[in-house]
């Protein structure tokens, strides 16, 4: 986008339109010519440019609008009110130079093919379809002939020369090439995904350190880190498994690896009545007051949500109102990554990544006949395994994600795997219709079908007995 003008436009093949001045605005809060100087300090996490840590594209805007340029913001860093972004700029002021020679596209790299030759031109069918055949594309051939009026028994597979090399390999053949190709670069972009690994892992977690927010002023707080950074980690917890029938208990936030906290909504006393009540806990923001606070942040595409398991989460919230957007899910990362490999539930991706173990449910709700249901858990307990649900997913986030790239996984994950949870959550919410009438002639025909059976077994057998008690002692 930095290189849009006036009469340079780029074009978005997902939406199918044309990207202009107005839309680079838009996304960054900049024109196209500040483009750069925004990435450099809100970073990209998809081409693992690093930016600078606390500091998402509407901050970087205002800080560019501001300062007009990168130089010139971190010349005057010293400036700056806000503390922690101030220390920030200071302290990865190198860093973020970095970024801007990574995003600036180089300028000087010599156009050897005229300008004309990259005009539209009419397709040369015969030339296609050879291209075609040689590569294997039999359904794509077919098509390109019929639309080209090329005829496909008079034209041969050609000699196909590709990245230097000529092949005249059967299309079977090089695909084997290329697949052993690509398996033998699937890590060539992978030592920054390495590098942000290795620093999560040994990231020490501490539960002690974790935050139990009991007022509106610090729930504000916490919303207003969430959309400073861009990002934040969600985790819900309930009075039941059943996220279509549990109650919303609380919710957990982290934005940065090592800070997380917990805004306990319905806690009781835990002693409660035949009706298994209880009183409220004082210390908890009302539930529809937090919610009302929480739904806009939530709902906004400057946010990314991430959670472990966001089907459970998103059908959750959206009973109260809340549909999250955009989002990343861990879970279908780390299967995307790795299925096959083990589980993918955030146990056993925590110690396989972090070495670390999650506090055991059972360790807070206990088991069996004593199992209480969460909302009955003290709200310090309930902080230090709830905020370490929301640490350990950010963290997992942070180390999974940029392997998407550098394990080519991207359009998996993106196309496939993510699309499919709000899909899936929506058919959860809406069920399936039962015909009861259907249901009950069907009943009646298993039912005489059985009996008719077991009369024919009375018959062979030559006495009355129970059939069905081989399968009832077993």
């Amino acid at each position: 986008m930095q290189l849009v003008t006036d009469k340079i436009g780029m074009v978005d093949t997902m939406k199918n339109k044309i990207i202009g001045k107005p839309e680079v605005f838009e996304k960054f809060g900049v024109g196209p010519e500040k483009v750069v100087e925004v990435q450099s300090l809100a970073g990209d996490s998809v081409d693992n440019v690093p930016g600078v840590p606390g500091i998402g594209l509407k901050t970087a805007a205002l800080l560019i609008n501001e300062f007009g340029d990168l130089d010139t913001l971190l010349e005057q860093a010293e400036t700056i009110k806000q503390k922690k972004r101030r220390e920030n700029l200071i302290e990865f002021a190198e860093q973020a130079r970095i970024s801007k020679r990574l995003v600036q596209l180089e300028e000087a790299v010599p156009v050897e093919t005229p300008v004309e030759d990259f005009s539209v031109c009419d397709v040369d069918g015969a030339q296609a379809v050879s291209f075609l055949k040689a590569m294997g594309f039999t359904s794509l051939t077919k098509k390109v002939a019929d639309k080209t009026g090329a005829v496909l028994e008079n034209i041969e597979a050609a000699d196909v020369v590709i990245e230097g090399w000529e092949s005249t390999a059967k299309p079977a053949e090089q695909a084997e090439d290329s697949a052993g190709e690509l398996e033998g670069k699937a890590w060539t972009a992978a030592p920054l995904a390495e590098k942000v690994a290795a620093e999560i892992s040994a990231l020490p977690i501490d539960n002690s350190a974790y935050e139990t927010v009991s007022t509106v002023e610090r729930l504000k707080e916490w919303i207003a880190e969430a959309y400073e950074v861009g990002y934040v980690a969600v985790d819900t917890e309930t009075d039941a498994l059943n996220a279509m029938e549990s109650g919303l208990v609380g919710v957990s936030l982290s934005c940065t690896p090592g800070k997380a906290c917990y805004i306990p909504l319905a806690h009781v006393d835990g002693e409660g009545d035949l009706l298994g009540g209880g009183a409220l806990l004082e210390g908890q923001i009302p539930l529809q007051e937090a919610i009302a606070l929480l739904k806009p942040m939530l709902e906004d595409p400057a946010v990314l949500k991430i959670a472990q398991n966001m089907k459970y989460d998103w059908l959750v919230l959206k009973r109260y109102g809340v549909e999250m957007a955009p989002f990343d899910d861990t879970m279908l990362l780390s299967y995307a990554l790795d299925a096959g490999m083990g589980g993918n539930g955030m146990d056993e991706l925590s110690q396989r990544w972090l070495n670390h173990t999650p506090i055991p449910f059972k360790e807070v709700c206990g088991s069996g006949k004593s199992q209480i249901s969460f909302d009955k858990v003290p709200l310090d307990k309930a902080t230090a395994y709830a905020a370490e649900d929301a640490d350990v997913t950010l963290r997992l986030w942070k180390i999974l994600k940029p392997r998407l790239a550098a394990e080519e996984m991207t359009v998996v994950y993106e196309r496939l795997e993510r699309p499919m949870v709000a899909t899936l959550a929506k058919m959860e919410r809406r069920g399936i219709s039962i015909d009861r009438q259907m249901l009950s002639l069907l009943s009646g025909e298993f039912a005489q079908g059985a009996a008719r059976l077991e009369s024919e077994i009375h018959d062979v057998a030559g006495e009355i007995f129970n059939v069905g008690l081989a399968k009832a002692a077993g």
